[in-house]
């Protein structure tokens, strides 16, 4: 159990690593081509406060996206003292508990720390779940939130949309570096190096990216899995749970790709070419890590 949990986030501090230090590379490359790195600098910056934005927002515009509504234990005794008597369990403050109205059967979790969360679930969840199985899937969101998910989430996000708008301003710098004096060799050379940037960069954030984002989410799922069986003693509740879902599992009305990575399950059920960048692993994975965890116990 413990091994698991541990190797789930080494590998998501390894792959972090490995994007930040390709972030960091090309803006020393864009500072020593262009001899501006200050430039490069204040990209990332900006990139920065949107991404702080963006984490700061992200519990509200999931409830928006998805159209949650938040109940009161009168609401829903049985979703409500399931998820009371985790946060008990596991020593944090009870989070805001949502129900959304979709016949489609998963649950997300999101916000900055245990002080400011939120857990969703859909009536058709509720409706397929037994308590163990509910149990285990609640336990899996309030993993999210212990294993503060969003903030890794959004720092990619933040990752990968610094490397796109730095390969965008170096193709755009290359073209008028290139539309100056002719017989300027300095300026031929420079928009070259910055279109070579762009492209590099260009490849970096829209296929490298994606894939990275994804092999994060998919890092954190397997944790929140773990940390979701530490929880309630009982990793075959959540297996259960996430073999019903693969059964009876559809994509949901109002699904949106932004917060696919805050569900349990894929909420939109992409085809072949798009599972490669599917922020979910697939269930049968999951859940033979969850027995192989339980035959620990």
């Amino acid at each position: 159990m413990y091994s698991a949990i541990a190797a789930n986030k080494r590998n998501t501090v390894i792959i972090i690593g490995f994007f930040i230090a390709l972030l960091a590379g090309i803006s020393l490359w864009w500072g020593y081509t262009t001899g501006n790195g200050s430039s490069a600098l204040m990209i990332v910056g900006f990139v920065l406060i949107y991404t702080i934005f963006q984490y700061y927002a992200a519990s509200s515009l999931a409830v928006a996206m998805s159209g949650a509504h938040e109940i009161q234990k009168s609401d829903n005794p049985r979703l409500w003292r399931i998820v009371e008597n985790l946060s008990i369990t596991e020593g944090m403050p009870m989070p805001k508990v949502y129900i959304v109205a979709d016949d489609a059967p998963n649950a997300f979790a999101t916000g900055r720390d245990p002080k400011h969360a939120l857990v969703a679930a859909t009536t058709g969840l509720l409706a397929i779940m037994d308590d163990k199985e509910l149990e285990g899937v609640m336990a899996h969101e309030l993993g999210h939130v212990k294993n503060y998910d969003i903030r890794v989430t959004t720092m990619v996000f933040g990752l990968i949309s610094a490397i796109g708008i730095l390969a965008d301003m170096a193709i755009r710098a290359s073209f008028f570096a290139g539309s100056g004096r002719r017989d300027n060799r300095d300026d031929g050379g420079l928009g070259v190096a910055l279109l070579l940037i762009g492209i590099v960069a260009s490849i970096i954030a829209f296929l490298i990216g994606p894939l990275v984002s994804a092999a994060v989410s998919r890092q954190r799922e397997y944790l929140a899995d773990a940390t979701g069986a530490h929880t309630t003693r009982y990793p075959e509740g959540l297996a259960s749970a996430l073999e019903k879902l693969a059964q009876y599992g559809r994509p949901l009305r109002r699904a949106s790709a932004s917060m696919a990575h805050m569900y349990i399950s894929d909420p939109i059920k992409p085809g072949l070419t798009e599972r490669l960048f599917s922020t979910h692993p697939p269930l049968p994975a999951r859940i033979k890590r969850l027995r192989e965890i339980g035959s620990s116990f």
